[in-house]
């Protein structure tokens, strides 16, 4: 019956349970939060094995392809910097109308001093050892060794490959699994959160989610339509909306990019794309294109930043913009991985992994509004940008 419910629906009734029994029952509630403190603890357990596994496949089995090399690379090129835009939107819009967000326990940030802290920490990071990264949460330390064991691996057997590519399913079978608690997680952590501090806490909730829609409003009809009118000088806004229509909406509800490439491949040849094109570019651009991930991760960790009380300077937010990106590249093709990323960029900070998990479990909270409306934004700019580069002007 639960799956016939589906996922979201579940998510909005555990937040109305949980918000119902906190104002009626705080003592009852306070002891069911530890349904919510299980669920950050399963989180915090397979993110960074996720982001390891997940990296080092994807790399080890990237498949060569004989498309236009050109085209494909321009393609490529154009996810990469307009997901590093919408990192920069979110800065802004961050700037603009700052954020906090409650949490059970606040520990200090430690603040980096300038910039080449944050490079120096980071440098550190990166070199730490495998195992120590997996049991730590270091997931710069994770991204490294899965970059350089992925790109080994390439060198590997088939069947060698075929077993990480199983591992690698198998890992994110776990998370789904995870994911499919996020109901009954999340009534623990609304239960504890409106016992505790009150149900005005709800509703910065609230003021977090309508940021991260604005910044992915902003990025699908201002940035992209930019974007695509500098490669194909003609108006942008008829084929934006196409895509909106008959790829976001039913990505808004799949909340899936993998699971919405059938849908972006038929709007591909709909369009006229040439076939060449779109049959790399689409698949590669369902793991890479991650502008609504990069929204995601800059503004929840800007929002535990603030929270803390932490300095965020110029350097070390363009850093944070780069980082966002790249990790946004790295989330997992099931519902809400962009979330499980979030400790990556707040480790930038100094911000404690066990306070990090708390903005990951707060995410989920809103997630039933932020992964709809980022899978929306990353599955329509997938053909967006195809279309752009395919129509590219001057070889057409």
């Amino acid at each position: 019956m639960a799956n016939k419910i589906g996922l979201v629906p579940q998510i909005l009734i555990g937040v109305a349970l949980g918000a119902l029994l906190g104002v009626m029952a705080p003592g009852l509630a306070q002891q069911l939060g530890l349904l919510g403190q299980l669920f950050v603890g399963m989180l915090k357990a397979v993110a960074p094995l996720l982001v390891m596994i997940l990296v080092m496949s994807a790399i080890a089995n990237k498949h060569e392809s004989g498309s236009d090399g050109r085209k494909t690379f321009a393609t490529i090129a154009l996810y990469l910097a307009g997901t590093i835009l919408a990192a920069m939107v979110a800065l802004l819009m961050s700037q603009f109308f700052p954020q906090t967000i409650a949490l059970s326990t606040i520990a200090e940030g430690n603040p980096p001093a300038e910039v080449t802290s944050v490079l120096i920490d980071v440098l550190f990071k990166l070199i730490d050892n495998p195992i120590n990264a997996l049991i730590t949460g270091n997931f710069l330390g994770c991204l490294t060794w899965a970059i350089l064991l992925g790109i080994s691996f390439r060198k590997a057997p088939d069947s060698f490959k075929l077993h990480l590519q199983t591992f690698a399913n198998g890992v994110t079978d776990i998370v789904q699994l995870v994911i499919r608690l996020a109901p009954v997680g999340i009534f623990g952590l609304v239960c504890f959160t409106v016992a505790t501090i009150g149900i005005e806490a709800l509703a910065g909730y609230a003021n977090l989610a309508l940021l991260l829609v604005a910044c992915m409003l902003i990025v699908a009809l201002l940035v992209n339509p930019a974007i695509v009118y500098l490669v194909i000088r003609r108006n942008p806004y008829p084929v934006v909306f196409q895509c909106l229509r008959e790829s976001g909406v039913t990505a808004f509800f799949t909340r899936s990019s993998a699971a919405n490439i059938p849908v972006n491949l038929a709007l591909a040849k709909k369009l006229g794309i040439s076939e060449e094109l779109y049959t790399v570019t689409i698949p590669v651009g369902a793991t890479v294109n991650m502008a609504g991930a990069a929204i995601t991760i800059t503004v929840l960790t800007l929002a535990a930043a603030n929270t803390l009380g932490v300095e965020v300077s110029l350097g070390s937010a363009l850093v944070l913009c780069v980082i966002s990106a790249l990790a946004a590249c790295g989330a997992s093709g099931v519902p809400s991985g962009s979330l499980l990323l979030v400790p990556l960029a707040c480790s930038l900070f100094g911000i404690s992994y066990e306070v990090s998990m708390q903005v990951v479990a707060i995410g989920f909270i809103i997630s039933v509004i932020q992964d709809s409306a980022e899978t929306a934004l990353n599955s329509s700019t997938d053909v967006v940008y195809t279309y752009a580069v395919d129509q590219m002007a001057g070889d057409s």
